[in-house]
């Protein structure tokens, strides 16, 4: 679901949940959520996870995924809420520029 410009929101089943993350789902009646911020470098993502560590929260609360055109990892804040910090090249996406030879 596209908020803004900016701002993206995804609603997950728990099958979906699970292809992101093996921490338990939340309590029934409470709310989960994880939010993701899209950072302008792999460097940037790195620093992120180092400075959540440094100050109270966790690095690293699931395996890093480096997918080449996609880097992310994960974190918790000090109260536990789970973070994502990613970097994308979308030009580097296998197939993104399928049926653009030639222009």
């Amino acid at each position: 679901m596209v908020w803004s410009e900016a701002i993206h929101v995804m609603l997950l089943t728990h099958a979906k949940w699970r292809s992101f993350t093996d921490r338990p789902f939340p309590p029934a009646g409470t709310a989960g959520s994880m939010l993701n911020l899209s950072l302008d470098s792999r460097e940037a993502v790195d620093a992120m996870n180092i400075a959540a560590a440094a100050h109270g929260g966790k690095a690293d609360v699931n395996p890093v995924q480096d997918l080449g055109f996609m880097y992310a990892r994960d974190l918790s804040d000090p109260d536990g809420h789970l973070w994502g910090a990613f970097w994308m090249d979308p030009a580097a996406i296998p197939g993104a520029g399928a049926g653009q030879q030639g222009e």
